[in-house]
């Protein structure tokens, strides 16, 4: 399948008319709702991020990790770089919180469950190592990561009460609304299996991220917008924004060196997170604009590592358009 060129075309939407509309005093000095503003805010100051992987595994992996998984997924899962993986969590913990007060004097942090799916295993092994992090001094609250499939009602149940008594975001990853290009993924999903739990997740009263990577193969601009569309119409509570970057050792990998795809430059990159991000609803809280792999496995697109220059052309595209988050949110 070949990547698809995405072009901005649609007519600008200036400050000076429909977008006064959606101001939203969290934006501060950014054209977008930064969810590290919104922490600030509630917090008093800077919270960081401390990401863990308690050994957890997730369906398409099998119990011992040694599945394929999902098209992009690496052997250490997506996104998963410098975790001190054979500690305990709480000494995982203490290693990112040594990091970050010697490099930020930080003092608040999130214990972020990341590699692989971290609902999947049974509810008193999830309340053990979800206590442990919560047990580390500085850290105000969980954020975990799993899958649509990985969340049945007692799990749901569960994270309910980690809500009710710390501060706490369920992190899901859907990647796109459109099952073919899920199937392509071998996400092993349909969107109609991440409706259900992002619903009784809300039902519950849970805080929710959602995961979208832009400029999947195959994908066109008008699908890409479509799920955009969708988790405004949602009224998401956050989002994150990946950009398809392969990695060594994948499948995905597999198919960029026989080149049967293609990746998106980075002036395309830019102009679509701004599109998508017009589109979301203005109170949804963003907590991620791109990413990057890590350097030694990364094959494409490698602009990407120049993370800042591409959030800096990001805000400029911003500028240039004069528009800002929800400015054409319909929903």
């Amino acid at each position: 399948m070949q990547g698809t060129i995405l072009v901005h075309d649609t007519p600008l939407c200036y400050l000076s008319s429909t977008c006064d509309r959606w101001h939203n005093p969290l934006m501060n000095d950014k054209p977008y709702n930064l969810f590290s503003s919104h922490l600030k805010k509630r917090f008093g100051g800077r919270v960081h991020k401390i990401s863990v992987d308690a050994g957890f595994s997730c369906p398409n992996r099998g119990a011992t990790r040694n599945q394929p998984g999902c098209l992009f997924c690496d052997p250490d899962g997506s996104g998963a770089v410098g975790i001190e993986r054979a500690l305990p969590v709480a000494e995982q913990i203490e290693a990112g919180k040594e990091v970050m007060v010697r490099k930020y004097k930080a003092r608040h942090f999130l214990a972020y469950f990341q590699p692989f799916s971290n609902t999947f295993a049974p509810v008193e092994r999830l309340r053990g190592l979800y206590d442990e992090a919560l047990s580390v001094e500085g850290v105000v609250g969980l954020a975990v990561g799993t899958r649509p499939d990985c969340l049945p009602p007692g799990v749901l149940d569960l994270l309910a009460e980690y809500h009710r008594r710390s501060y706490f975001w369920l992190e899901l990853g859907l990647q796109s609304i459109h099952d073919g290009t899920l199937t392509f993924l071998r996400r092993g999903h349909d969107y109609a299996t991440f409706a259900k739990a992002y619903r009784t997740a809300k039902e519950r009263g849970l805080r929710v991220c959602v995961h979208l990577i832009l400029g999947l193969p195959g994908e066109s601009r008008q699908q890409i917008l479509a799920s955009a569309e969708e988790m405004a119409r949602l009224g998401v509570d956050g989002i994150k924004l990946h950009l398809l970057h392969v990695l060594d050792g994948t499948s995905l990998g597999d198919l960029y060196r026989a080149g049967q795809i293609t990746m998106l430059e980075q002036e395309e990159y830019v102009e679509l997170v701004v599109d998508v991000v017009e589109r979301l609803s203005p109170h949804t809280l963003i907590h991620r604009l791109t990413g990057d792999g890590p350097r030694d496995r990364l094959l494409a697109p490698l602009w990407s590592l120049n993370k800042w220059e591409v959030l800096n052309a990001i805000d400029d595209e911003f500028r240039r358009r004069g528009t800002r988050q929800g400015c054409r949110c319909t929903s």
